[in-house]
């Protein structure tokens, strides 16, 4: 029975070791699974990185890639959860030509219109930073393309759950 494929949020607690990335997107293209997206920092927890993947499998499939994530030696634990589980945001910058923000009555609108902010100005440029759901980045690029955008770039998926991670609770009595 083919099981519906839909978006997870993976997050995953770990040591910060070197060679993990390789081992842990090697379990999604041994399933031929492309990861969406990627960050990772700090988390809540000194010492340890937290991982956020987003990944479009099933239900099924993600249990058995967790399974195989949490063998990995410096993985503490990893969770997935679905959009509807999880608050999220995504962040962007858009490099553009300064001439554009005097002359373009429009862009100052775009700007204002899409809570989007101005991180710097020269003569030459101005820079966009815009955070939100993909959608929202989604549409602000394609507003300001019509306008020509010098540079773009994209940051993966920052997610943190509705519902409490036990994880600070586990590593306190792993720790024990």
């Amino acid at each position: 029975m083919e099981t519906e494929s839909k978006l997870f949020t993976v997050s995953i607690y770990t040591e910060n070791n070197i060679g993990l990335l390789n081992r842990i997107s090697a379990i999604f293209q041994r399933r031929h699974l492309n990861i969406e997206c990627i960050s990772t920092s700090v988390s809540e927890i000194e010492g340890v990185s937290r991982w956020t993947i987003v990944v479009i499998t099933s239900e099924e499939q993600i249990k058995k890639i967790i399974g195989q994530i949490e063998k990995q030696v410096e993985v503490i634990k990893a969770y997935f959860h679905t959009d509807e589980e999880t608050i999220y945001q995504e962040s962007c910058l858009f490099k553009i030509k300064s001439d554009l923000l005097f002359d373009e009555p429009q862009i100052q609108n775009i700007i204002k219109d899409s809570n989007s902010r101005i991180v710097t100005v020269n003569k030459k440029f101005f820079v966009l930073e815009k955070s939100g759901r993909r959608h929202e980045v989604d549409m602000l690029y394609r507003e300001l393309s019509a306008f020509g955008i010098m540079q773009f770039v994209r940051s993966g998926r920052i997610a943190v759950t509705k519902e409490e991670m036990k994880i600070s609770t586990l590593l306190a009595e792993f720790q024990q």
